[in-house]
């Protein structure tokens, strides 16, 4: 009798498997609009955006190249959507300043988290910063952040603290998680945060209603990305691999309760998309192809008018550009 319930618990297992396998997503993209909405430095990537007042802002990196010394932070700015200009660009005379990303205080501060890399230093080659403004015209900083190559990729506030999932970048292969009270300030929160990875780097943290802390991890060794989750405090994290490989990650939370990332799909060429992230089942499901191949990736993502804006840069058409799209994402439970 016992062997015939564990048989009979197998099989319903295995269904189960079979089901969710071919089981349709959940979620559904549409993509509505794409526009091209920046392409005046020689290279424009690394994308981030914000809706703040009722004003759009997008930052991103300018310089010669994907891999250059050269690199300044560009803030646009749009009332729209549609007509953007530029209102400020960050430069560094040390280096290249990376990656922008762009966030809002508790104190309703614009914030900018971006990192110097100095490639003639033979000991700091990077060093996180940050910049504050109050109409994004005018930057108070830079100001150092977090440990010396540490890159602290991606700042996100929760319930007035903020987190950054921080990858080292010279002497070592390990995750740190850093917190803050006013953005200024980084402490660590876990020293080594124990992915078994050669190589993870670029993180972004979400949180679910209930507390947890998700982090969709990219990893570069042996290419599979990884979802890290977390209850409070946040110190103990277990980790899973994905079933592919992701690059330049965002998420943000659909009303349904599913996670919506987007970022850089490597199969079978490069481009970017927007996916439907299975954090049960650790799976990563393309919902829609943007216009986009080669040099790629790094989106921004806010919900709007019922809509997904995402900011993103591509080479597809020839100059490495930044652009916006529009898309509809609904459940199935609509």
């Amino acid at each position: 009798m016992t062997s015939h319930r564990a048989w009979l618990g197998c099989f319903a297992s295995l269904l189960m498997v079979c089901s969710l396998q071919g089981a349709e997503p959940p979620l559904a993209a549409e993509i509505v609009s794409v526009a091209k909405i920046w392409d005046a430095g020689k290279h424009n990537a690394f994308t981030d955006l914000l809706r703040h007042k009722d004003r759009w802002y997008c930052v991103f990196r300018e310089a010669a190249g994907h891999v250059s010394a050269d690199g300044t932070v560009r803030v646009i700015v749009s009332d729209d959507g549609h007509t953007w200009h530029g209102i400020a660009q960050l430069s560094s005379s040390d280096g290249d300043l990376r990656d922008p990303k762009i966030c809002i205080t508790p104190a309703g501060k614009l914030m900018i988290t971006t990192v110097l890399w100095t490639p003639k230093d033979p000991d700091t080659k990077h060093q996180s910063r940050v910049y504050f403004s109050d109409n994004g015209e005018t930057w108070d900083g830079p100001h150092d952040i977090g440990d010396k190559n540490f890159w602290l990729w991606r700042t996100s506030w929760h319930e007035d603290k903020a987190y950054n999932m921080a990858y080292q970048t010279h002497g070592g292969a390990s995750m740190r998680l850093y917190e803050s009270k006013d953005g200024l300030k980084f402490t660590t929160l876990v020293e080594d945060l124990g992915v078994k990875n050669e190589h993870p780097n670029e993180a972004v943290l979400g949180w679910k209603k209930d507390g947890e802390a998700l982090c969709l991890l990219r990893c570069e060794k042996p290419g599979i990305a990884q979802l890290g989750r977390a209850k409070p405090p946040y110190r103990e994290w277990t980790w899973k691999e994905l079933d592919q490989h992701f690059g330049g990650p965002e998420m943000i939370q659909h009303e349904s309760g599913h996670w919506v990332a987007a970022g850089r799909i490597y199969k079978p060429t490069q481009h970017t998309s927007v996916c439907w992230l299975d954090t049960e089942n650790h799976k990563i499901v393309e919902l829609a192809k943007l216009p986009s191949g080669g040099d790629t990736s790094y989106p921004g993502l806010v919900w709007h008018d019922g809509l997904l804006w995402m900011s993103y840069y591509s080479s597809h058409e020839g100059k490495t550009s930044v652009y916006l799209a529009k898309l509809k994402i609904t459940s199935s439970a609509q």
